[in-house]
């Protein structure tokens, strides 16, 4: 994405889909119960943040993760520049309320200045495995059909899977009634989803009942609230050995539009 295709502001004003036609409410934490930290998170996420907490799970029969790392996954993802996330009033005042947190202490923060020239919402994942995907002549037509669109990002999410991970929810543009993000992943061959999240904090131990209470108050607070617009002009099929793309690498990149 190059820096003319990031903007905070579009010429003419985008609709984009809303709650009712995405799945963040019916994915969202529970918060009524202190949050745990669940299985999924515990194998895949908290190995690579805390690798010494005594609730990692280090490896599964039948799933390929070892102390959270994998085999190369190829996904197709929608990149965020971090330093565009940055210079955004709004997501820095979100920031500055987690910081402010009673558990902070519980996020790891040394993990962000790692992550900054990756973030990204996966639009289609697990392309291909060990090896890149092919891209067949017929999804790159597909995709040259699409024009350019804006996505807006919000608030904060943390959901009912890999629990113990931070995100800000993507809401796609829609066009002539149809959702951006869909029409990418039915070049793809893809059914279509309703959740595009950008994965940014991730916690290091379970939280406490006033802890996730906290969480709770700044997710509702939050919810909705516009943080950044990023017009999309490319996607990219991005390769990576672990879920927090730690040592990932951009395999090419695919552009919107004729």
């Amino acid at each position: 994405m190059t820096d003319a295709a990031l903007a905070t502001t579009t010429s003419s004003a985008p609709i984009f889909c809303e709650d009712g036609e995405l799945g963040y409410r019916r994915s969202l934490t529970d918060f009524t119960n202190p949050l745990t930290l669940d299985e999924s998170y515990r194998l895949a996420h908290l190995p690579l943040v805390a690798p010494e907490h005594p609730g990692i799970i280090a490896r599964r029969e039948g799933k390929f993760y070892e102390m959270g790392r994998h085999p190369v996954v190829y996904s197709l993802v929608l990149p965020v520049e971090d330093r565009a996330l940055r210079a955004s009033p709004a997501f820095l005042a979100l920031e500055a309320e987690l910081k402010a947190a009673p558990f902070a202490g519980k996020i790891a923060w040394d993990i962000l200045p790692k992550r900054q020239d990756r973030l990204h919402a996966t639009v289609c994942g697990s392309l291909s495995l060990a090896e890149a995907p092919a891209i067949t002549a017929e999804t790159r037509e597909a995709l040259r059909r699409i024009e350019p669109f804006t996505v807006e990002l919000r608030g904060l999410f943390s959901g009912n899977v890999n629990r113990g991970r931070l995100y800000l929810p993507v809401y796609p543009e829609k066009r002539a009634g149809r959702n951006t993000l869909q029409e990418v992943q039915a070049a793809f061959g893809r059914t279509p989803g309703d959740l595009w999240l950008v994965g940014l904090y991730n916690l290091t131990d379970d939280l406490d009942a006033a802890e996730t209470a906290a969480l709770a108050d700044i997710v509702s607070r939050w919810w909705n609230k516009p943080l950044l617009r990023l017009a999309v002009s490319e996607l990219q099929v991005m390769g990576a050995s672990d879920d927090l793309v730690l040592d990932a690498h951009v395999e090419t990149a695919l552009l919107l539009g004729a």
